[in-house]
């Protein structure tokens, strides 16, 4: 679970920028941009981020704040698991990304998979939707988030890297390279494996 501060900090902020969407008044608009300052100043100050970096990174959100959704792609060989290796930090993680606008769950799946792995895969149906803040994700991030893990069946394709990947393997059970834990976490690729294994279970969430 989240440190209370981030949970407060980001819940302030979506009612800032919430908040600044609907305003009707300037006396309404200067009282959301106080409360935006107010979650800007707590996230530098317990998360030793330079305050500057944090409000570019809000400033650039504006409508209803919702939760932001990260799909993940799960895809088996011969009881391996498909991972790619980021270049950003050089650790693993399950081919995935932000949603873009206008995919569908699996359509983000099979996208990313290809972009970032080479490989062509057919989404078959959806393994999880987990909330970022409750599966020891690191390190704390400012946004509310929603993973979705869908499988996916290999189709055809070959290992290629991207500008975002810098290698991509399978990985047996026991073999599982060091991950990009912002990403992914060792539980989440054990659950995959159990479903892997028990494969008519219902989807998991939360």
């Amino acid at each position: 679970m989240d440190p209370k501060w981030l949970q407060w900090a980001r819940q302030i902020q979506a009612i800032a920028q919430t908040g600044l969407h609907f305003a009707s008044s300037q006396y309404d608009r200067e009282r959301y941009e106080q409360l935006q300052t107010i979650a800007i100043e707590i996230f530098g100050e317990c998360s030793d981020t330079d305050v500057s970096t944090i409000r570019a990174v809000f400033d650039r959100e504006h409508g209803y704040a919702t939760p932001k959704v990260d799909v993940r792609g799960v895809v088996f060989a011969e009881r391996k698991i498909l991972l790619v290796q980021e270049r950003s930090d050089g650790l693993w993680t399950l081919p995935g990304g932000w949603a873009d606008v206008n995919d569908s769950p699996s359509e983000a799946a099979e996208r990313e998979i290809r972009e970032e792995s080479g490989y062509i895969a057919k989404a078959d149906r959806l393994l999880a939707l987990f909330d970022r803040t409750k599966h020891s994700h690191l390190p704390a991030f400012p946004f509310h988030v929603y993973k979705l893990f869908i499988l996916c069946r290999l189709t055809g394709g070959e290992a290629k890297t991207s500008y975002e990947t810098s290698d991509v393997k399978f990985f047996s059970k026991d073999q599982i390279p060091p991950l990009s834990i912002s990403r992914v976490t060792p539980q989440q690729i054990q659950f995959c494996f159990n479903r892997l294994e028990n494969p008519h279970g219902p989807a998991a969430f939360d």
